[in-house]
């Protein structure tokens, strides 16, 4: 959509905006969805964009967000990538999801996730081994992990609401039988992907206790 003219707001916090990005724009938040506005803010919250001029004054300008309302969940950098996810079932979202709520509803009983957006294409990490001496051909998944970068909504009664970011990892061995599958969470908020992802191959052989040289 393309800019309307308004009238130019008197706002001194907005005017203060605009002479700090010169030839720029000034963002108009929907404080509806948000905890702290200098945090972050997704998308859908942002009602549309101020233009300034070279001289750091609005032009009475306005571009509205045709996305603008209640922010969403947004998986795609999930998704999207060509990597094999069928270690999380049908619908590799929906797991991740519900591990995040786990997550934080281990720390906080009634916590509720209002909406989660993966930031960045997460760091996946898959162990294989041969289906048998004789046959090169036939691989099967024995371990599977991700660390993925999040942005995260969540409610609770007692605290209210949160926007949290971090990394959400998740590690499966003994996928291939006769081993019992087994699966962990780990919820790291603050952490960058390069940290988490790092420590995917220690944490991968956490679960069962072998040594990081085995079964590569």
């Amino acid at each position: 959509m393309g800019a309307r003219r308004r009238g130019i707001p008197k706002e001194p916090a907005l005017l203060a905006a605009a002479a700090e990005n010169p030839g720029g724009s000034v963002a108009e938040i929907d404080a509806r969805y948000l905890d702290d506005p200098n945090g972050y803010v997704p998308p859908e919250a942002i009602r549309g964009a101020w233009l300034v001029d070279s001289n750091g004054k609005l032009t009475g300008e306005y571009e509205e967000n045709p996305h603008h309302g209640v922010p969403q969940d947004d998986f795609s950098k999930l998704t999207d990538p060509d990597h094999w996810l069928g270690w999380l079932g049908d619908d590799p979202a929906a797991a991740v999801r519900m591990g995040i709520e786990e997550s934080l509803r281990a720390q906080v009983a009634d916590a509720v996730v209002e909406w989660v957006k993966i930031l960045e294409t997460p760091r996946f990490l898959t162990g294989m081994r041969r289906h048998s001496e004789d046959d090169d051909q036939i691989m099967l998944v024995t371990r599977a992990a991700l660390a993925a970068p999040f942005a995260l909504s969540v409610h609770a009664a007692q605290h209210g609401r949160s926007i949290l970011l971090g990394v959400f990892s998740w590690a499966a061995v003994n996928l291939a039988p006769p081993g019992v599958r087994r699966d962990r969470h780990w919820f790291d908020l603050g952490a960058g992907l390069d940290w988490a992802g790092e420590r995917l191959e220690e944490r991968i052989y956490e679960i069962d206790g072998e040594d990081s040289t085995a079964e590569r």
